[in-house]
């Protein structure tokens, strides 16, 4: 069984720019990691046709696949399939079933189909077609000298039905693979540098079959194990045995065992126990909100928010108290602790998170420098917990590390509760 290496090949000056992000290129390794296929490099180009041909020739020298997206699109710009009929020595040609389709689109929308509509429907003779059943312009399947060349659509969407449906099918006919298994956790409120040294002889006693990779983010460190072998049974055994190790290690840091994110592990735990939430936010504005409601079903669990940005917000809505922020100020413990205990109340929860603090670049004071956040938990009984934290970045990493390090006090707070 060889190993299978790819290529992606991302096409267009937007991306080159920072105009567009790029999000296929996680996607497609993603979905071919799952299958055990490694992607070696990850190469954005500009819509050029020199380039185009130069890249796809330098990549088929060490990858035995590569997945190219971006310029099939109807304008001048798009010239990645003239390109490739160029590289395979090919023509372009109407298929006709993908003129049927793409007609179909344009009478269902009721619009007329422009001749420059109507070319999506022309693709390089020499390639196998791959239908786009969410979009006008299809996938393409090349063979050259042993290597598979595939072209799909830039559009997210559709280039996400495209490898789903059409491009890993094919690909599993295609190669003997290896079972690539991975087992990941998620850890909160420490750095990677003192995980790993928790982790040193652990990972020094790894056989080389096992590989440990750290994903640190903001305020949480993904740990993960992968073992590739032939075998899939023996995969999955020895990747089991090392992860139940590896949990015990850092069990004061882990969040939950899975592979899924912060946010969703906390309602997670609140839907087990049949219990609701609400946020306040002054200084994360909705984003505690934005990160729950980002989860299929969190209706179950969050009640709503309470956006109180101004202090006349927090006084009338949250009935915070005039004193309090007369003589305490906003960004203060004994304001976050009226901010939480308002939430509970007012949109009827089991349990409330705060926030309030001062994100920059400016507002702060030397008494409040930029940075300064106070955090409350809360539940309907009148438990409440606050604390102080001192953030160094910009104004966006800011509010993200504040939203992450509620969303870990509530979940501590919530198993304290047992």
């Amino acid at each position: 069984m060889n190993e299978v290496n790819a290529s992606i090949i991302t096409i267009g000056d937007e991306l080159l720019i920072g105009q567009t992000i790029d999000t296929n290129s996680a996607f497609i390794s993603q979905e071919l990691n799952k299958i055990g296929i490694w992607v070696r490099r990850r190469v954005a180009i500009a819509d050029d046709k020199k380039a185009i041909l130069t890249t796809l020739a330098e990549e088929a020298l060490t990858s035995k696949i590569l997945i190219i997206t971006g310029g099939l699109g109807p304008t001048a710009d798009d010239i990645t399939k003239p390109a490739l009929c160029e590289y395979f020595g090919s023509q372009l040609i109407v298929n006709q079933e993908v003129l049927i389709h793409v007609t179909d689109i344009f009478q269902k929308l009721g619009r007329q189909m422009t001749s420059r509509n109507a070319a999506q429907a022309e693709v390089p003779q020499n390639c196998v077609v791959l239908p786009n059943m969410r979009g006008t312009a299809p996938g393409m399947w090349f063979e050259k000298d042993g290597v598979i060349y595939v072209s799909l659509p830039g559009v997210p969407h559709e280039m996400k039905g495209l490898m789903t449906n059409s491009v890993i099918p094919k690909v599993l006919q295609t190669f003997s693979l290896p079972a690539v298994v991975h087992r990941t956790l998620l850890t909160a409120g420490q750095g990677e540098s003192v995980i790993a040294d928790r982790l040193t002889d652990f990972e020094a006693s790894l056989p080389s079959y096992i590989k440990l990779a750290y994903l640190p983010a903001y305020g949480m460190v993904r740990l993960r194990l992968t073992v590739k072998h032939a075998d899939k049974t023996f995969a999955e055994k020895e990747v089991n045995d090392a992860f139940s190790n590896l949990k015990s290690l850092v069990a004061e840091w882990m969040v939950v065992d899975e592979d899924i994110s912060l946010q969703e592990a906390l309602i997670k735990m609140l839907k087990s126990k049949n219990k609701t939430l609400a946020t306040a936010e002054s200084c994360t504005g909705g984003y505690i909100a934005h990160l729950i409601t980002s989860i299929a079903g969190s209706s179950s669990v969050f009640n709503g928010s309470v956006v109180a940005y101004a202090n006349a917000v927090k006084q009338n809505v949250l009935n915070v108290s005039n004193e309090t922020l007369q003589s305490f100020g906003a960004v203060s413990e004994e304001t976050v602790k009226q901010m939480a205990a308002g939430a509970c109340a007012q949109l009827q929860t089991d349990y409330a998170i705060a926030t309030s603090g001062i994100m920059g670049p400016d507002g702060g004071s030397a008494e409040k420098p930029v940075g300064t956040v106070w955090i409350a938990v809360a539940n309907k009984s009148g438990k409440i917990k606050a604390q102080k934290f001192q953030f160094r970045f910009d104004r966006g990493r800011n509010i993200e590390l504040t939203a992450h390090t509620a969303l870990n006090m509530l979940r501590k707070f919530v198993l304290e509760d047992e």
